[in-house]
């Protein structure tokens, strides 16, 4: 590939609203906290604008309310440079909002979210038609599990149509719809929504995750269609699952961890450019790794994702050697 990749993301805008404190309170209880701050975000606007910020031409489908959370939300993607000309503003309905508890301690910090999806949920498959006749332009199509289904349903089947693959990262964890994962190309599971979109158990041992619940689980999924399994394993980096071997990618430890909040996103934006950029399967996997360790070492969900130079400055210090950094000239 000789130019820019395209990038189509559809899923949702968030605003988080975080509060910082050293320990949760239990029921009925009360604890002072350390900071507060707000941060724009969304599984889908996380996705797109790391995209953008390694050097892809991203477009972002989605819906946000009339509201100054709305007017944030997209403005953030506008500024990377994100086309959000197709963006709906839905009139009477606020925009998603993320409520994060984030506790912190001095070499770890552990998120709890609640979303309220508030206008992502509102998302029509007519608004989204325009695409049906463009999705062949586009390298490949980014989707998540905040919008309605029959949306993604839809992308996907015109995506398949036209050659073009659909990369799907099923969060928040749900029972899936067979139809939908009959038209993946990359599903891109954490260990616990692996689990429980299978129904199957995944057991750790001191090495990491079990190689047969892995194998198991990445079985159930072919059966469905799916193409590749790709399961993210937090500190234990991440696993390609084949028929007759799994092949572990080690995770890029940061000496400081801030806020895990968009780490999954950065990681599977990441993934994708690499992959449209022409970067191997192993290649891409080790570029998401590296973008995603940077993600969690600062605070919030879009502040926190790098650019492309960042990156490429982190494999370098790191001396990873896994493929020519002039396979990533593509996206400068």
């Amino acid at each position: 590939m000789h130019r820019t990749p395209r990038i189509l993301v559809v899923g949702s805008f968030v605003m988080d609203v975080i509060a910082t404190t050293e320990r949760i309170p239990r029921s009925a209880q009360t604890v002072y906290g350390k900071s507060f701050h707000m941060a724009p975000g969304g599984k889908g606007a996380n996705q797109a604008l790391q995209c953008a910020r390694l050097g892809a031409d991203v477009t972002m489908m989605g819906c946000v309310g009339d509201d100054l959370f709305g007017e944030k939300l997209v403005e953030t993607l506008r500024t990377d440079g994100v086309d959000t000309s197709h963006v709906v503003v839905r009139s009477g309905v606020s925009s998603g909002v993320g409520h994060v508890t984030l506790e912190v301690s001095e070499h770890s910090a552990q998120n709890r979210i609640i979303v309220i999806p508030g206008a992502n949920q509102t998302l029509t498959t007519e608004e989204v038609a325009w695409v049906r006749d463009q999705i062949g332009t586009y390298d490949m199509v980014l989707l998540q599990l905040e919008v309605p289904l029959p949306v993604n349903r839809a992308v996907a089947r015109w995506a398949k149509e036209a050659g073009v693959p659909v990369m799907l990262n099923p969060a928040p964890a749900t029972d899936l719809d067979d139809e939908l994962l009959s038209l993946v190309t990359y599903l891109t599971p954490n260990e616990q929504e692996a689990s429980m979109e299978t129904g199957l158990p995944l057991g750790m041992d001191e090495n990491g995750p079990l190689r047969e619940d892995l194998q198991k689980i990445a079985a159930a999924l072919w059966s469905k269609g799916v193409e590749n399994v790709i399961i993210t394993l937090g500190g234990s980096g991440s696993a390609v699952v084949k028929a007759d071997t799994i092949q572990y990618i080690p995770c890029v430890h940061m000496d400081h961890v801030a806020d895990p909040t968009a780490a999954g996103d950065s990681f599977v934006g990441a993934l994708s450019v690499g992959l449209t950029a022409g970067l191997s399967q192993e290649a891409a996997l080790a570029f998401a790794s590296h973008t995603a360790a940077i993600t969690v070492s600062r605070m919030g969900a879009m502040p926190s994702l790098p650019t492309l130079k960042e990156v490429i400055s982190l494999l370098k210090e790191r001396d990873y050697r896994g493929f020519d950094l002039s396979a990533l000239d593509v996206l400068q």
